[in-house]
């Protein structure tokens, strides 16, 4: 059969300088400063649990969505990694992009309702072939996702001027593993013409494999996932299979999902008939990863409540952090 295809080809494109951005540089949460008290039962057993794995050198993966980024909280992830309490970041295309754009541009997120209306949306001519020239040029070195765009920032700091607040430069810079696990079709940079997604899947799965070598050491550590309902429980269930199938110890495990979500006693087993059966961070990271050990967790809670107060609880139980 011969399928009919779209071309892109004529797609238009425009500059971000141009953009109303509805995140800015200036307004990013600065570690430390004063925000809403926030606290739920089990939270400072996670913390504990947190401050214990490090001390032992077991690693703390993170996993985010976009609205973290979106949130302004890139700093609080940039001063966690530094101080060596995130060892492994993780996030969908949507963070990558977010982050990205903060870094040349100081600016990200647009007016998507008003946008869509005239096929404005995501159609941003830096931001798209910047990104997917990094991508292209990182896979054909078998570069990871992440890796590509850190090394791009790295090799032209002058088109980069905020990259001191880039979450995925500064892991790069810290020796932290920052991946990126794709769903193709799903971000703005796959609507630009120099877009190619065999590069995009080749980079995502040095991504993925690196992500599945650090849950295969997650014997002892942690896994906590801010705000990502898809992507993250998805790709972190299948690493945590392969890593068992593999032979490595990975029972005695502490996993917290944290959202706006509220699920009630997350811990009771949900019938296909409720909604939040379909919930994936309930099954995939809270319940069925600690059915032979460990613990998981969710709270309930604002991003820009429940970053900090963990940031705060870690600094109390004698973690250095500024």
């Amino acid at each position: 059969m011969d399928y009919e295809q779209l071309s892109l080809d004529g797609v238009r494109m425009q500059s971000a300088r141009e953009r109303v951005n509805l995140v800015r540089i200036d307004t990013l949460m600065n570690p430390g400063e004063s925000v809403d008290a926030w606290d739920a039962e089990g939270f400072d057993e996670l913390a504990e649990r947190v401050v214990r794995a490090r001390r032992n050198g077991r690693p703390v993966i993170c996993s985010i969505g976009a609205h973290v980024i979106k949130c302004g909280l890139s700093r609080y992830l940039i001063a966690l990694m530094r101080a060596g309490i995130i060892t492994h970041l993780a996030g969908n295309g949507a963070c990558s992009i977010h982050d990205f754009e903060l870094s040349w541009l100081g600016g990200t997120s647009e007016d998507v309702p008003t946008a869509i209306e005239d096929g404005s949306f995501g159609m941003w001519e830096e931001t798209g072939r910047w990104m997917n020239e990094a991508i292209n040029r990182g896979a054909a070195q078998g570069q990871g996702y992440g890796e590509a765009l850190a090394v791009a920032m790295g090799e032209q700091p002058e088109r980069y001027p905020h990259r001191d607040d880039c979450v995925l430069y500064q892991a790069r810079r810290l020796g932290v593993p920052a991946t990126y696990h794709i769903a193709l079709g799903t971000d703005i940079i796959h609507q630009h013409p120099v877009c190619d997604f065999g590069a995009i899947g080749r980079a995502s799965q040095v991504d993925f494999l690196r992500l599945c070598h650090g849950v295969s050491q997650m014997d002892g550590g942690v896994f906590l996932n801010f705000g990502s309902a898809v992507i993250g429980p998805e790709v972190f269930l299948k690493a945590l299979s392969i890593a068992r199938n593999l032979g490595y110890p990975t029972f005695d495990i502490t996993t917290a999902n944290f959202d706006l979500k509220p699920l009630g006693d997350f811990r009771v087993k949900v019938d296909d008939d409720n909604p939040d059966y379909y919930y994936r961070p309930r099954k995939n990271i809270v319940n069925r990863p600690v059915s032979r050990g460990g613990k998981g967790w969710h709270f309930e809670g604002d991003h820009r409540q429940t970053i900090p107060a963990l940031y705060q609880r870690l600094r109390q139980k004698g973690w250095a952090l500024p």
